[in-house]
């Protein structure tokens, strides 16, 4: 069993996923207020499309300042600066008093998530048991859907208000003191990365917050834990990788799957029916307070999936299962939806036209139930931990950038091509899918250390002697000597 108190930092370390999904969501339906159309001096379309090309953009810069300094802030001294840049973006969107304002606050805003939605899961994943980490990893994703979510409900419980600016402004502020509570826990109850401490040298404090974080084990199973965690860790730092040319060489394979499955969530098409879902609604003759509701119920339904496959599936069943079922599903799904769309949309056939929102929902509870967690957690846990502040960085920053092309693509796109447009995304699934059942290979139930040997990189095993050194020092009765390199302890491929 997982402990309460790893559960629990799960919980709230989600609160920065949370953000990221709430802060994405919320602009669907800020921009569609009249309020906030006439306060904003009636925007352009082109200024109006800014507030989600603006927010993606920042969130890719977020996603690699993470590359440049992730590694040497630390997970915790990280998200706490996001924290505080978060708290500044969301702040100055809620007192916005004219476009430029606005988009500046998204801007901030969306930097700061891109950071946090990228160092949650690595977090997560460094803090998480073997057998479960799918579960307390999945909690970040879970915490994406959760935003999504709220984010609708609130935006279509606040367009009951009444002409004006609190429409708007009430659920923005909404945003302002997530990101306070969180820098709080960081900074009082929230345990360092054992992993990171010891890349870091500071192999006492980590076995410190190792005990402290794996309650669930015996004093035995602590000990062969960290002794083999330890010595992974420091057989990679001796080949300190210093240059993008040297992972490219020694770790290619798990940096291009981190990267692709990334990518390949934006390709999935999943932002565009996101963000313009309510085209989607008007462009089968639904009206206004219903397409608020509709989306509404669409977060809801991302949410109950979300938490239903993370529980019960990702750990069982197995990220590569997973993904493979999700791609599957999403081919058949969008060519489903862009039939019924295309055979409907302009008929006054109201059975019809269910069918094809239902398209829309198979394709969210198919995509937050089998890829959202999964493939967030997929990207973090495959990288050795030299890389994995820099490699999940830049997988995070392609799926924003791909993200900003194919979501300003989307208005034109849908007057243009109309529901063909879903079938870009149809090769672009289908192709990953092909390179997901090749290339991606199975993580469930292995520590971070182990995954090494399914790329076909080396490991270190750790015998007795290296343990029963490590019970020592956690139980006190040995000196500050270091284990000698490895302790005993042998490098072999498997």
């Amino acid at each position: 069993m997982t402990s309460l108190y790893t559960f629990g930092i799960a919980m709230f370390a989600a609160i920065g996923t949370f953000l990221f999904g709430f802060d994405t969501g919320i602009a669907t339906t800020t921009i569609a207020h009249q309020s906030w159309i006439d306060y904003m001096g009636h925007p352009s379309k082109g200024l109006t499309g800014a507030v989600v090309a603006v927010y993606i953009a920042g969130e890719a810069g977020g996603a690699l300042l993470q590359t440049a300094v992730g590694d040497q802030l630390g997970r915790i001294r990280f998200m706490q600066l996001m924290c505080i840049i978060v708290t500044i973006g969301t702040t100055i969107q809620t007192a916005s008093v004219n476009i430029g304002m606005f988009l500046a606050g998204r801007a901030i805003a969306g930097f700061a998530v891109g950071g946090m939605v990228s160092t949650v899961p690595i977090y997560l994943s460094e803090i998480s048991a073997p057998h479960q980490r799918g579960l307390v990893g999945g909690i970040s994703g879970c915490g994406i859907s959760l935003g999504t979510a709220v984010s609708n409900w609130t935006g279509f419980g606040f367009s009951y208000l009444g002409y004006g600016a609190s429409q708007w402004r009430g659920p923005l502020g909404i945003q302002i003191p997530w990101g306070v509570i969180m820098f709080i826990g960081l900074a009082t109850f929230m345990p360092n990365s054992p992993r990171q401490l010891i890349r870091q040298g500071k192999t006492e404090q980590a076995r410190h917050e190792f005990v402290r974080i794996r309650r669930d084990l015996s004093s035995h199973e602590v000990h062969e834990e960290f002794a083999f965690m330890r010595a992974q860790i420091e057989y990679e730092m001796e080949r300190e990788i210093k240059t993008y040319r040297e992972i490219w060489r020694l770790y290619r394979h798990r940096a291009l799957v981190s990267i692709a499955v990334q990518t390949m969530t934006s390709l999935t098409g999943v932002n565009v029916i996101q963000y313009y879902q309510t085209i989607l609604y008007k462009s089968l003759g639904i009206q206004s307070h219903t397409i608020l509701a509709l989306s509404a119920v669409y977060g809801t339904c991302a949410f109950v999936s979300n938490c239903i496959t993370t529980r019960w599936l990702t750990d069982q069943w197995g990220r590569r299962k997973m993904i493979l079922t999700g791609l599957t599903g999403i081919v058949f799904i969008e060519i489903y939806a862009a039939e019924m769309q295309r055979g409907f949309e302009d008929t006054n056939n109201r059975v019809g036209k269910g069918f094809a929102i239902l398209g829309i929902y198979l394709f969210v509870v198919c995509y937050y139930g089998m890829l959202n967690s999964t493939t967030w957690l997929y990207g973090a846990e495959v990288l050795p931990i030299a890389l994995r502040s820099k490699i999940m960085g830049l997988a995070a920053a392609s799926h924003f950038i791909v993200n900003v092309a194919i979501t300003e693509a989307g208005p034109s796109a849908f007057a243009n091509i109309g529901p063909n447009y879903y079938y870009c995304f149809v090769g672009c699934s289908a192709f990953f899918l092909l390179m997901a059942y090749l290339y991606f290979p199975e993580t469930r139930r292995k520590t971070l250390e182990e995954i090494a040997a399914a790329f076909g990189d080396k490991v270190v095993l750790v015998d007795e002697t290296a343990v029963e050194v490590e019970h020592q020092k956690m139980e006190g009765k040995a000196d500050d000597q270091r284990i000698e390199r490895f302790g005993s302890t042998e490098a072999v491929r498997v």
